[in-house]
């Protein structure tokens, strides 16, 4: 279907490009045209990269760059990160790549450990040394290799660690698919999977239960949410993304949200701008530029935080329909708009992060 798609793309540029050559210097048609063509040029581009990236070795290598890049330039992480210790359970960030998280979930008396999107396996492995547990799971929420690109290496080096993930999505060294719903016991550690896909067919995020241990639930949500934002929709469209963010929004609002990215303040910033009025928002953004200006990490937020100033949580706020609303769809369908308020929100932080 790939290559399908791209044969018709092909032609339809071409078709464009000879109504360009023939039509009549400064026309109307012309003009639009040419718009026409470049937006479509890019997104072409877009996903011949995009396509390069995950189903070839291009991809592979190119995630190899980016980690000499980043080892180079931030030999200790690019954030200073604290672990929370609850009743017997450790959570710990460690930052990788140049704005990655991968974790630890340690079940402290069993010395075991989930790693959950272990991107250097140079960088988990020091941290598994250090705590001095046994690795005995790789949780990965979907294919990108800034996010599975450790399984290889960590998996070959403990021989009885199991990789978890969904089977949708092409994970390397993946050993145990997961479906949603499906639950990941390790130690006394309780962990969910929960389908969202968006920005994968396959992605997932991982729910550790805080009944066991007293205390938090966590999420550890990949590329679906991060502190103020949401991921990019790759493999899917605003309704996907919509329902997949609906998903997280049932949990509640203690749990602590563990993303995979550093982009706080990006996306405070970004915040600020539609919904300009929000107390919430300016003071999460204050305390995330006090930690950034000392490097410090951002997470985790909670989910009762993120429903207060996160403005792809808030699409059903009125507020910011009436900011920023394209209205109802065709058939009075609320979700529906919902989903065009999402989309139009992802153009927006585009197009703000371009500038």
């Amino acid at each position: 279907r790939a290559w399908q798609s791209w044969v018709a793309g092909c032609w339809l540029l071409l078709v464009l490009v000879l109504v360009l050559l023939v039509s009549p210097r400064g026309c109307r048609a012309r003009r639009g045209l040419r718009g026409l063509l470049m937006a479509h040029s890019q997104r072409l581009l877009f996903r011949i990269g995009y396509s390069l990236y995950t189903r070839t070795w291009l991809g592979y290598l190119f995630y190899r760059q980016q980690l000499r890049r980043a080892r180079n330039r931030y030999p200790k992480g690019h954030s200073k990160t604290q672990p929370r210790l609850f009743n017997g359970v450790k959570v710990l960030p460690i930052p990788v790549l140049s704005d990655n998280y991968s974790y630890l979930i340690i079940d402290t008396q069993a010395q075991l450990a989930v790693a959950v999107d272990p991107s250097d396996p140079r960088a988990v492995q020091a941290s598994i040394e250090k705590e001095g547990v046994t690795l005995v799971a790789i949780l990965c929420t979907h294919k990108h290799w800034d996010h599975s690109g450790g399984n290889r290496d960590l998996s070959r080096r403990h021989r009885d660690c199991r990789v978890y993930g969904s089977p949708q999505d092409g994970i390397p060294y993946l050993t145990h698919p997961l479906c949603h719903q499906d639950v990941v016991s390790v130690g006394r550690l309780q962990i969910r999977a929960l389908a969202t896909p968006g920005h994968t067919q396959g992605h997932l995020v991982y729910l550790l239960d805080g009944e066991p241990y007293k205390g938090p639930s966590c999420l550890f949500s990949g590329d679906l949410l991060f502190l103020s934002g949401c991921g990019r929709t790759f493999e899917g469209n605003a309704e996907t993304m919509l329902s997949s963010l609906d998903t997280v929004l049932g949990l509640g609002d203690d749990t602590l949200l563990w993303p995979g990215h550093e982009y706080a303040e990006e996306n405070l910033g970004f915040a600020g701008v539609v919904e300009p009025e929000n107390l919430a928002r300016e003071r999460k953004m204050q305390w995330v530029q006090r930690q950034r200006l000392e490097r410090k990490g951002t997470c985790p937020s909670t989910l009762g935080e993120e429903r207060s100033y996160n403005p792809f949580l808030r699409t059903h706020c009125l507020a910011l329909q009436e900011a920023l609303g394209p209205g109802p769809g065709p058939t009075g369908d609320d979700d529906y708009s919902r989903a065009q308020l999402l989309e139009e929100l992802r153009r927006l932080k585009d197009m703000h992060k371009s500038k």
